[in-house]
């Protein structure tokens, strides 16, 4: 059978820097810091500094990031008021956004970035509306300045998804440094994962980050006693002892997965059949994916598979689609982009360890389909 290649391959990346890892772990292990701890808090003050010198709050996973955040940023809702952000993303944007007591408005992307669609969103806006909430999806921020232009027009709070982007930037500022807050997931397979589930808010306002951390931690001030009611959602610290090692080749990966997405380019580029990613001239990008749109994509991910090639639809089934959101009353058709993207997405392998010849082996394999 032919060589095997991932998705992602997270075992290359311990090789690569096993003896780092190992001695992080081993560090935390001696300390005993299994809850906070120097890692805990050494990982929030560099990951603060990463994002442009603001506050961080570290939590048990992405989802209750944005949990935590929006609750704090609009206080937690009744089920009337309206968050506005897109169906073409993870369950876990929207599930936050009921959990915190609001209700989703979802609005179509851009058929050439699959990012929200600024001028979609003005029309969203209803006099229930309290937020928008835009998701950096695949690696690239959606368009702060026309989004907070929007909001700052309407009064509204900007909360940014960043689960996927982390070091990505739009015009020069990353996630957080337009909005609000802006939120992250450390899930193992992101540009920036821990080895298990974690998450972080971040923001430019230090006393909102101290309440989110309080409400993080059933609402503390100190030990037992409790200015409010919270949750547990703690990263421990061992995540942060893999984080801190993680974070300081970040970049260097980062860099590394653009290089990946040139050679796709370069590769699949002069087949009209194939869609490749879009980058707007303002966004750096950090392709936490490598997603291209074709007609026949249920086929060529069947030809990778018959390969022994690993790949991805992210995500087959739009959230105005799924069955849990069906009380919503969304068509499939209300948000036709959306719909229709479904159908033709298609993620290739991408890690920074990946090689041209790997590389080459992949984009052969789709060209073998499209003809």
């Amino acid at each position: 059978m032919s060589e095997h290649i991932p998705l992602v391959d997270l075992h290359a990346q311990y090789h690569r820097y096993q003896d780092e890892f190992d001695q992080a772990v081993a560090a935390c292990l001696a300390n005993t810091s299994f809850i906070g701890g120097p890692d805990h808090k050494a990982f929030a003050a560099e990951f603060g500094a990463f994002c442009g010198g603001g506050s961080v709050a570290l939590c048990a996973n992405g989802t209750d990031a944005i949990y935590l955040a929006l609750v704090e940023l609009l206080g937690l809702g009744d089920g009337t008021g309206e968050v506005i952000t897109t169906s073409h993303t993870f369950i876990a944007t929207s599930e936050s956004i009921t959990l915190a007591g609001y209700k989703p408005v979802f609005v179509d992307v851009r058929p050439d970035t699959l990012l929200m669609d600024p001028d979609k969103v003005e029309a969203a806006i209803t006099p229930q509306t309290r937020a928008i909430l835009p998701v950096h999806l695949y690696g690239q921020m959606v368009e702060m300045d026309r989004i907070m232009e929007i909001a700052r027009r309407h009064g509204l709070k900007v909360m940014e998804d960043a689960a996927q982007a982390h070091g990505a930037a739009w015009d020069g500022k990353g996630p957080g440094e337009w909005g609000d807050a802006a939120t992250f997931s450390f899930y193992p397979g992101k540009n920036l994962g821990a080895w298990g589930d974690a998450g972080a808010v971040y923001a430019r306002d230090a006393a909102f980050i101290q309440r989110v951390n309080m409400r993080a931690n059933h609402g503390r001030v100190a030990k037992y006693e409790h200015e409010f009611e919270g949750t547990s959602s703690r990263l421990d610290g061992l995540q942060a002892a893999i984080l801190r090692v993680k974070l300081r080749h970040l970049a260097q990966w980062n860099q590394e997965r653009r290089q990946v997405a040139a050679w796709y380019g370069e590769l699949l580029g002069n087949n009209p059949k194939i869609t490749l990613p879009v980058v707007l001239p303002k966004a750096t990008h950090v392709f936490h994916l490598f997603v291209i749109q074709l007609d026949d994509r249920d086929a060529v991910l069947a030809h990778l598979k018959s390969l022994n090639i690993e790949a991805g639809v992210h995500y087959p089934m739009p959230l105005h689609e799924q069955p849990a959101y069906q009380y919503l009353g969304y068509a499939p058709e209300a948000l036709p982009v959306t719909h229709q993207i479904a159908q033709k997405i298609l993620s290739l392998p991408i890690y920074p360890e990946i090689s041209r010849a790997q590389v080459e082996r992949v984009a052969a394999a789709v060209l073998d389909c499209v003809k």
